[in-house]
């Protein structure tokens, strides 16, 4: 990558850590996480005029740096009228907070003014369609950055659906080169440390950016860059931290590509344990059948199961629920016990279930919260 104008560059930086729905939805770290991302671009030369900070913070917050609302109004409309004709050769977009798959399989980033009823958000995939069509004519490369969840719509048990809001999109004119790196991967929670008031992905790559400010503001190398985020987030799950699994997506004229996570890691029980499990909860006719199944899954704390990759067949579903489950605590397992006996209380069935559960639960793990 040759290197960049300061001038020519603009940037959406976008952290959210408050939501008009209330208490529960809280999340320190976003805005931090923005600010520092912003100092980077600052220090890097682009001029601040061309640094569009948007946060919706916790207190305590420091005056000193200037920022613009972040309900789905304004950040709508800088998306669609303030940056699409912007003069520059340069986008550099970040965002920080609560994220959802929706059943179409799109990423709704929620913005500060979602609440329970009302959840909106900027749909993420039309927000790149846009800026890679003629609706753009400058900005040829980009960078998104989203640390966001990436839990299924349908696994939150949401009383009401998302609205549909996808931004307009123009022709796709091949002009463009887009790096799209994502924190949680498909149908996982990206973790977040409340203590430390940061993302965990953020704090990872704030910290590899920083490294590389040489290069700044022109992106890094995609192909450098993600396996190092890739490794030190590998060791974060080694540690019990995260389940999330990072990705990267390169699209350009020349190039369409999605770069593969890095393998899941190792059970942390043998084998048999799993193994017996699985067994254990096939023999239960509920479990075969999909409806029934998400029933079972539905009772548990969706904190817990947010972050569960679920499947059409049976056994990999399974696989997926328990490993999951023994991953988040040893009480999420006994959760699923309950939730299980209390469809099918068969004698047997529930004496093997209980013996096979025994077996596999593991320590209880760090516990954080996600986004």
């Amino acid at each position: 990558m040759p290197s960049i104008d300061p001038a020519r560059v603009h940037a959406l930086v976008v952290g959210i850590e408050t939501y008009e729905a209330g208490d529960a939805w809280r999340l320190p770290g976003p805005a931090r996480d923005a600010v520092r991302f912003r100092r980077l671009l600052r220090d890097a030369g682009v001029p601040e005029s061309q640094v569009r900070l948007h946060l919706a913070p916790l207190p305590p917050y420091d005056p000193h740096v200037p920022y613009g609302p972040a309900d789905h109004a304004t950040l709508r409309r800088v998306l669609v009228r303030e940056l699409s004709p912007a003069q520059g050769d340069m986008l550099w977009v970040w965002w920080g907070g609560h994220g959802v798959l929706d059943r179409a399989g799109r990423l709704r980033l929620f913005c500060a003014d979602a609440g329970v009823a009302d959840k909106v958000g900027i749909d993420l995939d039309s927000a790149l369609a846009r800026y890679a069509g003629d609706a753009v004519p400058g900005l040829s490369e980009q960078m998104w950055i989203v640390d966001a969840c990436e839990t299924f719509e349908e696994d939150l048990a949401f009383q009401e659906a998302l609205p549909a809001d996808a931004l307009p999109v123009g022709r796709p004119n091949h002009a463009h080169r887009q790096t799209v790196l994502r924190a949680a991967g498909r149908g996982r929670a990206a973790a977040n440390d409340p203590v430390r008031a940061t993302g965990l992905f953020s704090d990872v790559l704030l910290g590899l950016l920083a490294d590389r400010a040489a290069v700044l503001p022109a992106p890094p190398d995609p192909e450098e860059l993600f396996p190092a985020v890739r490794a030190r987030i590998a060791a974060l799950r080694e540690e019990g931290r995260t389940l999330q699994h990072p990705e990267i997506r390169l699209q350009g004229p020349d190039r369409t590509e999605t770069l593969p996570p890095a393998v899941p890691p190792a059970l942390p029980r043998s084998l048999t344990a799993l193994q017996r499990a699985v067994e254990a909860l096939l023999a239960y006719p509920l479990m075969h059948d999909p409806d029934e199944r998400q029933t079972v899954v539905a009772a548990l704390n969706p904190r817990v199961t947010a972050v569960l990759r679920r499947h059409s067949k049976a056994r990999t579903d399974v696989v997926s629920i328990l490993g999951g489950l023994a991953r988040r605590s040893p009480e999420a397992l006994w959760d699923l016990f309950d939730a299980v006996v209390s469809v099918d209380d068969d004698p047997k069935l529930k004496a093997e279930l209980a013996a096979a559960l025994a077996v596999l639960a593991p320590s209880p793990a760090r516990r954080l919260d996600h986004r």
